[in-house]
């Protein structure tokens, strides 16, 4: 039988004990998934911490956009390794690029030496690199344990052959996670098409707010996209099926 873990991406923490619920073995920690994630609070990873015992991984990026960052966000970025690891994390999860596209392995090896007895996941900026091989290359040197990635696609299902080539090119050296399109529907095949032994899934659903009084009058964002008084929070339900087809 396999021993496939599923890390669930997740940007609260009823949602990090939801997925703990549903089977998950691991939660990347974010905020703002609407942008790809950007870091939680201190708040959010100490109360996460405080009611997980499984994996807890906290994404370290100070913004939306490009990775390609200020000294003055780099600065930032270190702080938040370092409180990471004060309040318990087991890892982080960052990317740097340089302006040119290649990794930024100068700078990637500064947050690594902060992290310390953690453990180091790079995001899908290594899909927006350059060179992917170059990329892979890189991130081994400076002793990332695990790489993120779509296969250079927007979803994982569409860069599946790369994602299997990267990790029969990464020979053990470095874990490859598929992320982004991971579902019930796609991770048996990706499964089997990649060798993979590490999944990265959102698995939520919308649920209703508590709110009876709706004002229509007033918007807080974007809420054609993100519904005003409903709620995107990881489904226990959605990880179970997930983590069960993973490990048929």
């Amino acid at each position: 039988m396999p021993n496939i873990l599923i890390e669930a991406c997740v940007t609260s923490v009823l949602s990090a004990i939801n997925a703990e619920k549903g089977g998950a073995r691991r939660v990347e920690l974010c905020d703002n998934l609407i942008e790809g994630g950007t870091t939680p609070s201190r708040g959010t990873i100490a109360l996460a911490r405080k009611n997980l015992s499984i994996g807890l991984f906290v994404m370290i990026r100070p913004r939306g956009g490009d990775f390609c960052y200020s000294d003055l966000e780099f600065e930032i970025m270190k702080e938040d390794v370092k409180a990471a690891r004060e309040l318990g994390a087991d890892g982080v999860v960052a990317g740097i690029l340089l302006p040119d596209g290649k990794i930024d392995a100068e700078r990637m090896a500064i947050l690594i030496d902060l992290a310390g007895e953690m453990g180091f996941t790079c995001h899908r900026a290594f899909d927006m690199s350059v060179d992917i091989y170059n990329a892979l290359e890189d991130l081994i040197g400076i002793g990332v344990d695990r790489i993120l990635s779509s296969g250079g696609k927007n979803k994982a299902p569409e860069g599946k052959e790369l994602i299997r080539q990267l990790i029969e090119k990464a020979n053990g050296r470095i874990l490859i996670m598929p992320g982004s399109g991971v579902n019930e529907e796609t991770i048996v095949s990706l499964r089997d098409h990649t060798g993979a032994k590490e999944f990265h899934v959102t698995g939520r659903s919308l649920y209703p707010g508590e709110m009876i009084f709706r004002n229509p009058d007033v918007s807080m964002g974007d809420n054609i996209t993100v519904p005003e008084y409903d709620q995107w929070i990881t489904d226990p339900e959605r990880i179970n099926k997930i983590v069960e087809l993973a490990n048929s």
